[in-house]
């Protein structure tokens, strides 16, 4: 009796294991094919990575709600693909991460293709864009080559980062050079001193410049020149040609500008808008 007992239990335990090991590849097959869906628009829903402290592109509204030119433009697209819209929040740091693992299907938020080229598979560019620097009235600097020995703030993995490490000779010239998580932050530092600059995007100087309480300036003199794209997952192509295609659409009917003297007040530059044509 003890003996057909234990063969009973063996059999059944022998049963267990052979289901639970053949659900595990269908599991994971469904986590890749939910991954493949995200990526390639099959699902009919675009997710948008994106900063939400990075006006005017990427921000939150004061109801709570997110907003920004950007976001408008990325809802425009979905509005006339039929698909489904969703802003998704990111730690900059970690957008490349949240592309490849599926969360989000793409990286819109005032976003520079130059010098990443061939890290994304890109949209055409849709906004010109320089990095430049902000002081205080007083601070006797005018010029880039005054910023030498200073304090210069810019945020951790921006495209105003990137180009302070590009010039080896201007970052030389610095006295210290701080990443801080979000321009709020810095312009805090900027008004009490603790920073002497502050490199940023035009669109987000703009913007906090106007924000801010205090008496600021902005360098003629650009660190770099750049533009901004839409960033997708290397090799997809089906998605980027989609909302490529749409883009174009809406900057050839007059939509993509009218969507933007929304956020003028929030430092968007209308003249910037280079998939317009004169």
């Amino acid at each position: 009796m003890k003996k057909l007992l234990a063969m009973l239990l063996a059999a059944t335990l022998c049963l267990t294991l052979l289901c639970a090991c053949g659900s595990t590849p269908a599991e994971d097959n469904t986590d890749a094919d939910a991954n493949a869906d995200a990526q390639t628009g099959e699902t009919g829903k675009l997710i948008v990575g994106f900063d939400a402290e990075f006006p005017p592109f990427g921000f939150m509204a004061e109801d709570g709600s997110y907003d920004g030119f950007d976001l408008a433009m990325a809802q425009e697209v979905c509005n006339r693909l039929g698909w489904e819209f969703q802003a998704e929040p990111v730690d900059w740091p970690s957008k490349d991460a949240e592309l490849a693992a599926g969360t989000i299907n793409c990286i819109w938020n005032g976003f520079t293709y130059n010098g990443r080229e061939d890290d994304y598979t890109w949209s055409d560019p849709y906004v010109d864009n320089s990095i430049v620097v902000v002081v205080k009235a007083d601070s006797g600097i005018t010029t880039l080559a005054d910023l030498a020995g200073k304090t210069l703030m810019s945020q951790g993995g921006s495209s105003a980062t990137d180009a302070i490490n590009d010039n080896a000779e201007f970052k030389a010239s610095l006295g210290k050079m701080i990443e801080l998580a979000d321009y709020n932050m810095g312009f805090m530092e900027l008004a009490q001193g603790s920073v002497d600059a502050i490199a940023a995007d035009l669109g987000v100087a703009t913007y906090q410049m106007s924000t801010n309480e205090g008496n600021y300036v902005m360098l003629e003199e650009p660190i770099a020149k750049e533009q901004y794209a839409v960033g997708f997952l290397k090799g997809n192509t089906e998605l980027r040609d989609a909302v490529n295609k749409t883009l174009k659409e809406m900057a050839d009917d007059g939509t993509m500008l009218e969507i933007a003297k929304k956020y003028v007040d929030k430092g968007l530059v209308l003249e910037s808008l280079c998939m317009i044509e004169e």
